[in-house]
């Protein structure tokens, strides 16, 4: 019987060692944390992250280029201990994977990106969500009715952004032209400021942008134009003129994904997460925006919320007039996650 219990006893020291185990955290970003953009959202992520008990450390490297230095960084947070590694920009995706081969008892999980295997997961957030009520915001304070758009690469997830955006300006003001300007930039606040001051010098009365550093803000700033800001809450760069700006709140994907993986449960799988699940929020909106648009905009996020708003319903036309969306149809996800072309409304080519 001593020995029955003895096995028992055991068994359950086991148990608790696999399923209660601390938690060492990895991260790796491609840009400086203090640039007030991504990786300063994301990095707010891990703070938030550190708050678990079960999390006894964690580690960041910043500024990391995409290609062979993010596999030697990923490579070194695992053979550091590291059983939890997140790496936060598309191009680190092909080195996730290289690096989890070698190590099959970590968890990776890479942000942006389509590729898994057995140890990595796939996160993003419906940034579109908080890009369309923003797009009301715009719509509803511009006088010139050109609204100018910053944007960065011509990929999926920019133009996803951008008819987001233009779907909720169009909204309160069929009048309006969003009119874009690419700067094949993630972080580089010369050209993306040139950029901005191009639009402005066309009429553009506001501004917002999807890059990673607030020359966009200080721009319109500037010139005594409104801005809206992106990835947080930016308004100290644009004080007179910010809005409001779509956040992302990493913390609530970070949190999610650790307690997975302490308490045993984690298994490989593609989150995108959106402002029911508080991945993706609105700052806090700017009182010069009037109390009706406000009000219209918080219902119209409540209905996000709660399932009964989806900002790409038919019908959807594009920007020669053509129905590609009918009444009442949604776009799916993969539908959404390819997108490549541009909404009624939008004044501006989509790079080849």
């Amino acid at each position: 019987m001593r020995r029955l219990f003895l096995s028992i006893f055991i068994l359950m020291f086991l148990s608790v060692g696999v399923y209660a185990k601390d938690l060492k955290v990895g991260f790796i970003y491609v840009g400086p944390v203090g640039d007030g953009g991504w990786s300063y959202a994301h990095d707010l992520g891990r703070k938030e992250l550190e708050k678990l008990p079960y999390v006894k450390k964690t580690t960041y490297v910043e500024s990391v280029p995409e290609g062979a230095d993010a596999l030697r960084v990923i490579m070194k947070l695992a053979q550091t201990g590291h059983n939890l590694i997140f790496t936060t920009s598309f191009g680190f995706m092909d080195p996730t994977l290289e690096v989890a081969k070698r190590f099959p008892n970590v968890v990776f999980m890479h942000c942006s990106g389509y590729k898994t295997a057995k140890n990595v997961g796939t996160y993003f957030g419906r940034m579109y969500q908080a890009r369309y009520l923003s797009g009301m915001i715009a719509g509803s304070m511009t006088k010139s009715n050109i609204i100018g758009y910053v944007a960065a690469h011509p990929i999926p997830e920019v133009i996803r952004g951008i008819n987001a955006f233009t779907l909720g300006v169009r909204k309160v003001n069929p009048k309006a032209t969003v009119k874009v300007v690419w700067t094949q930039t993630w972080l580089d606040p010369g050209t993306e400021r040139n950029a901005a001051e191009s639009l402005l010098d066309v009429g553009a009365d506001v501004l917002t942008m999807h890059q990673d550093t607030p020359a966009t803000l200080q721009a319109a700033e500037a010139r005594g134009k409104y801005v809206i800001g992106y990835n947080s809450d930016m308004r100290k760069y644009a004080p007179n003129g910010f809005l409001t700006a779509p956040v992302w709140n990493w913390g609530a994907i970070y949190k999610y994904v650790a307690k997975q993986v302490h308490d045993g449960t984690w298994k490989s799988e593609q989150l995108w997460w959106g402002m029911d699940k508080g991945a993706v929020k609105l700052a806090p909106i700017s009182n010069k925006v009037p109390a009706d648009i406000r009000k219209l905009v918080e219902d119209t996020k409540q209905k996000i919320i709660n399932g009964e708003f989806k900002v790409f319903e038919g019908e959807i036309k594009d920007q020669n007039g053509k129905v590609v969306l009918k009444k009442g149809d949604i776009f799916s996800d993969k539908e959404l996650l390819g997108m490549n072309f541009f909404v009624e409304g939008v004044s501006g080519v989509i790079p080849k």
